[in-house]
């Protein structure tokens, strides 16, 4: 652990403290955004790999109107003294913010009608329209929407004796006009159920069992929400159905609770997410057919300011694109891998706990996933609970997913064995609430002790705790890790993971889940960095030190490889750094608020974002401390949220070995990408990393898998 160094004060001059050298934090995630695009726009990538691309790019776009657009404007009307990036006032922001997400719908769209739709159409996945369908393809569709989706439509009218009906958030619907036999027009909604697929198969193989079983190389769809205009009469027996138009609603999900007096945090959240579903609409998407008439009704029941409509000519709901992606054509996809299991676990299925923990007690082990498999991590919960020399459970849980083999763990440890469990539960991740509270209502039936976590904060951190009793002592076994303990985003996602029977962490982990459990006002660790008790001090200390390393050896050098950097504080203290020579090298896959490369502040300063196949998720905080290399790794960011509102744990690295592989290995190996990495400009903008002629080029991500394979 570093020593505290009596600090250096932050520079008052006006280059770091001059708002416009630091970038607004919605406009960085919108460049993160654009790079996700050109994952899209990219032919080099598999073609169903670039129809991912464009969902993933549709679903961090919903993400963020509900989350960053809708927390701004709620703030719209504030014109305070508060440090604004940029000097952007909430409601300069949200011009800009729809000037470049209409540019991105629009380069998303002729992305996909003008390349990828053609392009996989030629490859034998074809999307039609419902005028295009032979008459035996379009009976098959009709016959699906009489059996399967017509009776999960309620069309919904509008006039003086039906309200106008709730629409809910990510709801995708159509704006029906008919008229009756009298001629006189009328409205209704109809929601296009999330349950229905957005496209509908055609090719006869999905529909006829006998040749269902065989291989498929041509797949024919068609757009759903066109099957289901086309049977609108249906719907409206004796109406003359006129004409629909699609539309798409977004809502805020930034919900504030001052008004809310709630009892306890399973009460308020479940509150919360029944809220969420009345927030303000952010975005309603449209198309340019759509009559003026029809869109008043529209914004006028919904309450639509118009800076939030957003009309194209062919639109489509982006996140809907993913579904696409299951088409079973593994040659318009990345190649499969299997991730490795690390050999220090291959033990035989029958082997007893003790050689599982036999191999953490001797070293700490660490997992780079998902190139490196996650069953470890759920095999140390799967002994621990039916290893009878194990006493106690405890586990912090931010987002573990459906049916997960984690939970199905702890339960199995208090069910069938008795064993002491202690969980907590983060009900505050965002989107998972609803998945939280079931898991957290099936530990507690179960007997386990289920907590929510401290008040005003969210417990971000990612650690087991595991207590074993070894002859006449105790040992504690610990997993930290930056990622989440979900089996599915395992494989997905790009994190670190690290095993210790280390003595200090064990106590710091102890003391960590008193302090979430119980009353602890202990702000002290052994080893941990633990936000918001000491993470931003030590963090703080650290870049002073590596300060006072520069000016005195001249050999300052920081590594940090981060998914964002906001904090204001944070930025300074790097500028800071860069002003007095230290080498300071960003890997930040999203949001950076900091300018590199500019002379005087922050010339000694580089950042890369790495966008690829997996999400960019581990953090990695290097400091070459004149050759007495510390390496932290953990949960958190650099952002006001991380560093004063959630619980956090960042774990030192400090086995020589291991220092070394993240250091040469990892760290290294981001920095020499140069196929998907892409470099900032001190104006915000990234420019894709250009290989030299002697230079080898280096995919990371595949880098990682053929090395793992080795």
């Amino acid at each position: 652990m570093v020593k505290k160094e009596a600090p250096i004060s932050i520079s008052e001059s006006e280059m770091i403290n001059d708002p416009m050298n630091f970038i607004n934090r919605e406009l960085s995630m919108l460049e993160f955004h654009k790079r996700v695009l050109d994952e899209a726009l990219n032919p080099e990538n598999p073609l169903l790999e670039r129809v991912r691309f464009l969902g993933l790019l549709g679903s961090i776009l919903d993400e963020f109107f509900m989350v960053r657009v809708g927390g701004l404007a709620m703030g719209a009307g504030n014109k305070d003294s508060e440090f604004y990036f940029e000097n952007l006032l909430p409601q300069e922001q949200l011009r800009r913010i729809r000037k470049r997400t209409r540019a991105l719908f629009g380069e998303a769209l002729d992305c996909y009608w003008e390349m990828l739709e053609p392009q996989l159409a030629k490859k034998g996945v074809e999307i039609l329209h419902y005028e295009d369908l032979t008459n035996a393809q379009k009976s098959r569709v009709d016959a699906y929407f009489n059996e399967t989706i017509f009776p999960v439509l309620t069309p919904l009218a509008f006039d003086p004796g039906h309200p106008f009906p709730y629409i809910s958030n990510l709801s995708f619907n159509l704006a029906v006009r008919v008229a009756d036999s009298s001629g006189r027009r009328h409205f209704a909604r109809l929601k296009v159920p999330g349950s229905l697929p957005y496209f509908l198969p055609v090719h006869k193989a999905a529909y006829d069992p006998s040749i269902r079983s065989k291989p498929v190389r041509k797949f024919k769809f068609v757009w759903v929400s066109e099957v289901i205009e086309a049977n609108l009469g249906d719907l409206f027996p004796g109406m003359d159905v006129i004409e629909a138009y699609q539309f798409y609603v977004v809502r805020n999900a930034e919900i504030e609770f001052s008004g809310l007096e709630v009892m306890d945090m399973l009460e308020m959240m479940e509150e919360s997410v029944r809220r969420r579903r009345l927030g303000e609409v952010v975005q309603l998407l449209i198309g340019t057919d759509m009559p003026d008439d029809i869109l008043r009704i529209l914004v006028d029941n919904l309450d639509v300011d118009p800076q939030f409509i957003y009309s194209f000519e062919k639109p489509i709901v982006l996140r809907n694109l993913l579904q696409m992606y299951k088409v079973d054509r593994s040659d318009l996809k990345s190649q499969t891998f299997s991730p490795v299991v690390p050999e220090e676990f291959q033990l035989d299925h029958d082997s007893p706990p003790e050689q599982f923990f036999n191999v953490i007690r001797r070293q700490d082990v660490l997992l780079h996933h998902p190139y490196q498999s996650f069953d470890p991590v759920v095999e140390f919960l799967r002994q621990a609970a039916v290893d009878p020399d194990v006493l106690a459970i405890k586990q912090t849980l931010y987002r573990v997913g459906g049916d997960s083999p984690i939970v199905r763990a702890l339960l199995q440890a208090r069910r069938d064995y008795g064993k002491q469990v202690a969980v907590l539960v983060e009900l505050q991740a965002r989107f998972d609430e609803e998945n939280n509270i079931e898991w957290a209502k099936l530990l507690e039936q179960e007997g386990v002790h289920v907590t929510y976590g401290l008040p005003g904060l969210k417990t971000h951190s990612k650690i087991v705790l595991v207590v074993r009793r070894e002859g006449e002592h105790i040992r504690r076994y610990v997993h930290m890790a930056t990622g989440n303990y979900n089996h599915v985003t395992a494989q997905l996602y790009e994190d670190i993971g690290m095993f210790t029977s280390d003595d200090a962490i064990g106590a710091d982990a102890t003391d960590l889940f008193n302090y979430l459990t119980g009353y602890s006002a202990k702000e002290n660790y052994r080893k941990l960095l633990v936000a918001p008790l000491q993470l931003r001090e030590m963090v703080r200390e650290l870049i002073c030190r590596e300060i006072k390393q520069q000016k005195q050896y001249g050999d300052g050098w920081i590594i940090f490889k981060i998914n964002a950097l906001v904090d204001e504080e944070m930025i300074k203290m790097l500028y800071r750094a860069s002003q007095q020579g230290v080498k300071i090298d960003l890997i930040v896959r999203g949001i950076c608020c900091l300018r590199p490369g500019i002379e005087g502040l922050s010339e000694n300063i580089r950042v890369v974002s790495v966008v690829g196949r997996f999400l960019e998720h581990s953090r990695i905080y290097y400091f070459y401390n004149h050759g007495k290399e510390e390496i932290f790794i953990g949960s958190a960011d650099l952002m006001p949220r991380n560093l004063n509102q959630r619980v956090e744990v960042v774990f030192p690295v400090e086995n020589s070995a291991l220092i070394r592989h993240i250091r040469d290995d990892i760290l290294q190996i981001y920095l020499q990408e140069n196929i998907n990495a892409w470099r900032m400009n001190s104006d915000g903008h990234y420019f894709r990393a250009q290989s030299k002629d002697d230079e080898m080029l280096i995919d990371v991500q595949q880098w990682f898998i053929e090395r793992k394979k080795l």
